[in-house]
């Protein structure tokens, strides 16, 4: 008898153990089904605010099904996020919807890989500019419209395409992603943005004094150098303006290297002060600048001859442009053109003259330099660009990456830069004296053009989104300190029309679901299972009879008063 009930309870113990490992096993199936298909590192659209309009993605967070532009006619797509390659982009279709206010869950965009900063890309030329003309549309669309959904940008990979295709095929048989029907559903679960509180900027100024004559009491003349670093783009996370100003930055860092090495012998050391500036703020009206202007004493201002301010040098072919507020007529201006055009003679480009009158009452600063010409400082801003880009536009945004500049043009550009400095500062102007020849000690160095030109390829500078000790802000620091007598570093908050908010990157998870039918099956089948083996488990313990007394209907109150 005892042997009996041993063997039963072991029995019933080898029972329990398979319905325990069975459940695992579909508990292990049903994780599987839910693992994401692919997993994609994903940029969010700016979210910003001027003068209290809201502008940009408002939102950042997702959870809705996926879908093509092949989507079926008549289809609600109020929560469906599109997904749009940069190569099947409709511009038309995208600002209806946007225009329009069309209800939509989401959008992605995807960009080729041409566009990632480290990859040039093989595509034909005339194929990259066409797709980079239709970025710079969308990105200007995107950036001055208030989009009441998740925006979102991401570079194409195998996983994606695989994922998109399958979408696509869907969507051309008439069965697009829903719930009843299954699909693909794209999950982003970040919380909601929150404002950027008192964003800083931050300004970095080097120092190369002169050598003043013997028994000379007045101060030296000074010549600043200045170059505006941060960004701004449709996605802060991705802009790098490798061009904008990416090339400034870099033809400024050579620059202040070079002459480093002149002011470090007393014999060569000229009778000029130099000053460097790496200014923030540039997208919104040169903001640091005009910080760092007020912060000069007086003396200091009165004592610049003129500033040369570097704007996108690095994609030009054979012409650059000075721009100046002051009219052509007047003497410095006659000056500094002369001493370029001398010089750009001699190295076989062109350099033209851009004259336009600052209004003082319009807040709106096209260029650096007006934020000099407001305070009565002579200054120029040389470029490539003939015309001033519209207001955040041409700050660095999603087609400004590394492949689309041109290091030679930055070398010519540091190259006619420095030269026509030096002219002035140890006058020689209309001299053919070249100071940094090309071979020499003194020559431009295409190695450190290149390193400052990849790193900053690489680093988003988004001014509200870089805080004043930001380690690409301590390397620019510690560069200039390299070249220069002294640096000073100014923090101060950005102040004016705008408003930020946070939330720039996230991860994307895509997971492939099933239908509502697929979904009733298997509770149909977990179902069944479970009643089958708790009626197993009921007989095996208690007996048949036990089993058919629970589904006894349990006599009436009556009857057991009886």
């Amino acid at each position: 008898m005892a042997a009996s009930k041993k063997s039963g309870g072991h029995r019933e113990m080898l029972e329990s153990m398979y319905s325990v490992i069975a459940l695992v096993f579909i508990l292990v199936a049903c994780v599987e089904l839910c693992d994401a298909a692919a997993v994609v590192d994903v940029y969010r659209l700016i979210q910003y605010d001027m003068s209290g309009s809201p502008f940009g993605s408002r939102l950042a967070s997702l959870n809705h099904h996926g879908a093509s532009l092949h989507f079926p006619p008549g289809a609600d797509l109020s929560r469906t996020v599109l997904i749009i390659p940069l190569r099947e982009l409709n511009i038309t279709f995208v600002r209806e919807y946007i225009d329009q206010k069309k209800p939509l869950g989401g959008l992605l965009f995807l960009l080729p890989e041409v566009f990632k900063s480290e990859n040039g890309g093989n595509k034909q030329i005339h194929e990259i500019e066409k797709l980079k003309s239709m970025l710079a549309e969308l990105e200007k669309l995107l950036i001055h419209s208030n989009i009441p959904y998740p925006v979102y940008f991401a570079f194409e990979n195998d996983d994606i395409d695989t994922v998109l295709a399958d979408i696509k095929k869907n969507d051309a048989i008439g069965q697009p992603a829903t719930a009843t029907t299954g699909g693909y559903k794209l999950v982003i679960p970040t919380p909601e943005p929150n404002k950027v509180a008192s964003p800083t900027i931050t300004n970095i100024q080097g120092w190369l004094s002169g050598l003043k004559a013997d028994g000379e009491a007045n101060q030296l003349p000074t010549i600043a150098i200045v170059a505006s670093y941060d960004t701004f783009g449709a996605a802060p996370a991705l802009s790098v303006g490798s061009d904008s100003n990416g090339s400034g930055i870099v033809a400024l860092l050579e620059i202040a290297r070079l002459f480093s090495l002149l002011y470090s012998n007393p014999k060569t050391r000229g009778r000029y002060n130099l000053l460097f500036g790496l200014t923030s703020g540039g997208p919104y009206n040169y903001n640091g600048t005009q910080k760092w202007l007020r912060s000069f004493d007086h003396r200091l201002r009165e004592s610049i001859d003129y500033a040369i301010c570097l704007n996108s040098i690095g994609s030009w072919d054979n012409e650059l442009w000075i721009h100046v507020s002051k009219p052509p007529e007047n003497a410095y201006i006659k000056q500094i053109f002369e001493g370029f055009s001398n010089v750009a003679d001699e190295l076989d480009v062109k350099v033209g003259l851009k004259h336009k009158k600052i209004n003082i009452s319009n807040p709106r600063v096209a260029w650096e330099h007006e934020q000099f010409s407001r305070l009565r400082v002579t200054a120029a801003t040389l470029s490539e660009l003939s015309v001033a880009p519209e207001m955040l536009e041409g700050t660095g945004g999603l087609s400004d990456s590394r492949q689309f500049v041109n290091e030679t043009a930055i070398i010519r550009g540091v190259k006619l830069v420095a030269e026509s400095l030096a002219r002035h500062i140890y006058g020689h102007q209309g001299k053919n004296v070249e100071i940094f020849a090309d071979g020499s000690s003194l020559a431009v160095s295409p190695a450190y053009v290149r390193s400052w030109l990849d790193l900053l390829s690489r680093t988003p500078r988004v001014a509200p989104f870089l805080s004043k000790n930001d380690p690409f802000i301590m390397a620019l620091k510690k560069e200039l300190a390299d070249h220069t007598d002294e640096v000073n570093v100014q923090n101060e908050v950005l102040e004016g029309l705008f408003t930020f908010y946070d939330s720039t990157s996230a991860r994307l998870e895509i997971y492939q679901v099933a239908s509502v039918t697929f979904d009733l099956l298997l509770l149909l089948v977990l179902g069944s299972y479970l009643i089958v083996l708790f009626s197993l488990l009921v007989i095996t313990t208690r007996g048949l009879d036990d089993l058919i007394s629970l589904f006894r209907r349990p006599p009436s109150r009556k009857v057991k008063t009886a």
